[in-house]
């Protein structure tokens, strides 16, 4: 699991800027707030990670970007997201009208979404679904979206896309429902893709066939991609910054060579050393470390930071107290932790 170096470019204004994004939903005991003041840009042509543990806060964030969440029956989104568009013109993507968002869905940001059998429609071909969206945002005839759409299944790799057109989701595997889900989301040539645990119950060949696809795609056409996973492997062979996030805030940012380099958040340390490596192969009985406890539960969260119930490096009185602030430890590398510079330092937990 070596991490690759940043290709992406810093210069010029980001592509998109989160700031503050809040979203709380409505339950039977109250508010629950499921992301929480998250901040964070994504650079033009760079592949930004989420990562995080299951109810971190990732898949919520990605929705509210595209702006699926429903601000109905008490539901909150707060905070901007705004957009650089392809004329120039920068949009908050929570205050355009419904129209102007549906004209960006798809044409300007795309989305991969985590479970392709239940995200195809089943009483629809891959032919149709590939070509909605041009027939859609483009007004091109059926017809000639049709066409597009056997260009774009050969340009995913799947074989016979003239037959497969044809072919309704449950008549292909996993991996070629995977490969139709990107074909649609890439009808439109978006700006920003947006893959949603796009390998999770796919087997280790074919998940590292849609991460050649997803990186020689982006080559092409200069896309940014935001990758949210749990699997820090393929983290390490795709990313070119990472967040992770933990309880619905982010916890650390960085490079991935220093963030895999040098950690400094003990909820990241945890991450890593619960994966196993190479070295480990040598003959020595060592057995993976697991992050003791569970992600606390929302509408009960702990006083202070989050993770210090799990956490080896807790201080009472200081780790239980407020909630740390996101302090620069380096000029790219950012973590929120009341006793970082202790952790940097190699002080014993």
């Amino acid at each position: 699991m070596t991490p690759q170096p940043t290709t992406a470019s810093a210069d010029g204004p980001p592509l998109l800027e989160v700031r503050d994004l809040t979203v709380e939903f409505r339950g039977q005991t109250g508010k629950v707030a499921a992301v929480n003041g998250v901040s964070f840009d994504v650079r033009p042509g760079e592949t930004l990670a989420l990562v995080g543990e299951s109810g971190s806060g990732k898949s919520v964030t990605s929705l509210a970007i595209m702006r699926l969440i429903q601000r109905a029956g008490g539901n909150r989104v707060g905070g901007s997201i705004r957009l650089r568009r392809r004329s120039g013109d920068t949009v908050d993507l929570l205050a355009v009208s419904e129209d102007e968002i549906r004209e960006i869905r798809g044409t300007e940001i795309a989305m991969v979404f985590q479970e392709p059998m239940t995200s195809l429609n089943p009483v629809h071909t891959i032919g149709a679904q590939v070509a909605e969206g041009i027939v859609f945002h483009r007004r091109v005839s059926r017809k000639a979206a049709l066409a597009e759409a056997v260009e774009l299944l050969d340009l995913v790799g799947i074989p016979e896309p003239q037959r497969r057109i044809r072919n309704f989701p449950h008549q292909l595997s996993g991996g070629m429902r995977q490969r139709a889900m990107i074909a649609v989301a890439l009808a439109c040539k978006p700006n920003l893709l947006i893959a949603d645990e796009p390998t999770t119950a796919l087997d280790v060949t074919i998940q590292a066939q849609i991460l050649e696809l997803l990186q020689g795609l982006q080559r092409q056409t200069g896309m940014s991609i935001v990758f949210i996973t749990h699997n820090l492997g393929v983290v390490a062979e795709v990313a070119d910054r990472v967040l992770v996030m933990y309880a619905g805030r982010i916890v650390e940012e960085a490079g991935v060579v220093p963030l895999f380099g040098r950690p400094l958040m003990p909820y990241t340390q945890g991450l890593l050393r619960s994966v196993p490596r190479l070295d480990m192969m040598s003959g020595a009985h060592e057995e993976l470390e697991a992050i003791p406890g569970n992600v606390p539960d929302p509408t009960a969260m702990p006083a202070g930071c989050a993770f210090h119930p799990r956490c080896a490096h807790f201080r009472p009185s200081l780790c239980d107290t407020a909630v740390p602030g996101l302090e620069p430890a380096d000029p790219e590398h950012s973590v929120r932790c009341a006793r970082w510079r202790d952790v940097a330092a190699g002080v014993p937990a």
